[in-house]
Order: C-alpha cells, then sequence, then structure tokens
C-alpha cells in the first residue's frame, strides 16, 4: 500500500534527517519506489547530504506552482544498491530561496498545502511510487504542519535532553492528537550502555510517558555523529547496527507493526 511518511522532531539535533535519509534508501532497497522530499526550507541539507549536482528545479518551484512536480525530482537510483527507485525532491539551499521561504504568508501555505496534497495523486497513483518521504523542519514551522497533515504516517526523533523531552511529549499531545495521525517515536541518541538488557524495559516505560508507540530505539553511535551526513549508512554500512535498526523500523512501517 502506498504511504506518505514525515519525519518530524520538536528541535533541532535530533537526527532527524539522517532518520529520514536511510528509511527513504532502506525503502529502496527492499525494492520500492521511493521519493525523498526537503521540506527543510530554513535549513536544506539533502542536496548535501545527497551530492546532487546540476540541480535546475527545486521543491520550492513546484510550491511555488512554476513546475510540475516531474521537472523537480531527481533520480538517485545509482546510488542505492537493490532492485528499487530512489528520488529526491531538493529545496533550493541558496541565501534568497531561503530567505523567500521565510518570507511566506498564510494563505502561500494554504496553496502550498494543496500541492502537497496532489502528490498523492500525481505520484502515488499515477507514476506508482510506493513511498514518499518528507524531511521536514523541526518544530511547528507551517511546512512541517502541511507534512504533518498530508502524511499518512509521522515518525517523532527526539533526544534524552530535557527540553527535547518535554517539548516532544507537549507537541504530541497538542498537534499529533489534533490531527489524529498514526504516529511511531524514535529515541535516537541514547547514552545508556545498558541498552540492549534493558531495551522492552525502557520501551514500555517510554511508551507510558510519551503516549504513543515506539518504532525504535538508536544508542548513541559515534560513527554516525562523525559521518556529519557525509555518506548514508544503510547504502554505504550495510552490516553497522545503526542500518540493522533502521531496517526493523522501516519492517514496522511496511506491515503496520507498530504498536
Amino acid at each position: 500500500m502506498s504511504k506518505i511518511i514525515a519525519v518530524h522532531s520538536y528541535k533541532g539535533g535530533t537526527g532527524k534527517t539522517s532518520m529520514a535519509v536511510n528509511i527513504a534508501a532502506t525503502l529502496a532497497k527492499n525494492g520500492k519506489k521511493v521519493c525523498l522530499f526537503d521540506l527543510d526550507f530554513r535549513a536544506p541539507s539533502l542536496f548535501a547530504i545527497l551530492k546532487a549536482q546540476n540541480v535546475e528545479t527545486w521543491f520550492n518551484d513546484y510550491l511555488n506552482n512554476s513546475c510540475e512536480i516531474d521537472k523537480a525530482i531527481v533520480d538517485m537510483s545509482p546510488r542505492i544498491p537493490g532492485s528499487g527507485k530512489f528520488y529526491a525532491c531538493l529545496a533550493n539551499p541558496s541565501t534568497e530561496a531561503i530567505r523567500d521561504m521565510s518570507s511566506k504568508d498564510r494563505k502561500w501555505e494554504m496553496r502550498a498545502l494543496g500541492r502537497i496534497l496532489a502528490l498523492r495523486e500525481s505520484l502515488l497513483r499515477d507514476q506508482k511510487f510506493d513511498y514518499l518521504v518528507f524531511d521536514t523542519s523541526p518544530g511547528l514551522q507551517y511546512s512541517s504542519i502541511n507534512a504533518i497533515v498530508a502524511a499518512d504516517f509521522v515518525v517523532v526523533a527526539t533526544t534524552g535532553d530535557r527540553s527535547d523531552v518535554d517539548g516532544t511529549k507537549r507537541m504530541l499531545a497538542e498537534l499529533y492528537n489534533l490531527f489524529e495521525k498514526k504516529t511511531g517515536l524514535v529515541l535516537n541518541k541514547v547514552l545508556d550502555p545498558s541498552l540492549s538488557s534493558r531495551k522492552t524495559e525502557m520501551q514500555t516505560k517510554i511508551k507510558a510517558d510519551y503516549k504513543v508507540p515506539m518504532l525504535g530505539m538508536v544508542p548513541c553511535f559515534c560513527e554516525v555523529l562523525r559521518a556529519e551526513g557525509n555518506f548514508i549508512f544503510a547504502q554505504d554500512k550495510p552490516d553497522h547496527p545503526f542500518t540493522k535498526i533502521v531496517a526493523e523500523m522501516v519492517k514496522k512501517i511496511e506491515t503496520n507493526d507498530v504498536n
């Protein structure tokens, strides 16, 4: 079943973008046709992470009604092993474009929501994409709310930082419940060295605290931090524990086994 996945967080620094990239890459490795979108218009990063070159048309252009979506998606399939197809729709990283997107008013955002919702018909139905993955801006920006509204499933990345914990709890209660979105929580950068032996106990406690299903728990891997977005673990490090954890989360998403 085709699905739109939004990856979101309360604040920056949670590993949200790394999670979005590796979820999309894992789905492609599993044989799916996937398009990864950069909706973090204030701090676009997918252009650099995916090492995209000679991009002439951006997701900004599609949302500004300057082009159709076909012109804005880039085929990145050669980067990902397997039989799937991996595309990206990138946000313009230029200072001028960032300023322009930051100045949009509510009327523009409402029209942009219509353009985002139209992707379900143009890509999922007509072009037979299996998944669209939205990497969103952290917090409660209009672009993030639009992505959440359009999504079938929301991956919420959080850490053990106290402000992140409190903010994520409020966001889940006040925003996600409002839109009644199916949600899975990823606790990232876990410092507890006894995680593996206490995983079930911690998952039960976290689920009770956040009142949403746990999608996964990711230890603080120094290799992931040092990578600094220079490579995609699902592609370049297939045997790394982080890659395997993401694969487990993707399996839950694909089978709707998130509880």
